[in-house]
């Protein structure tokens, strides 16, 4: 293999390298804002009143 060829061979593949993570970079983000999205519906619905009490009548 040539020099050239080679050369040619090398910057697609790194070019490939790159691309592959940033697109992983990218996932990691949204993956990051749907959790944070989910830990406020978690915090909006928690109502500490609920289940505290138990009444029975026989």
């Amino acid at each position: 293999m040539d020099i050239a060829a080679l050369s040619t061979s090398l910057s697609q593949s790194s070019l490939g390298t790159a691309v592959s993570v940033r697109m992983l970079d990218i996932g990691q983000d949204q993956m990051q804002v749907q959790a944070q999205g989910l830990i406020k519906m978690m915090e909006l619905s928690v109502n500490p009143n609920v289940g505290s009490l138990l009444d029975i009548k026989v």
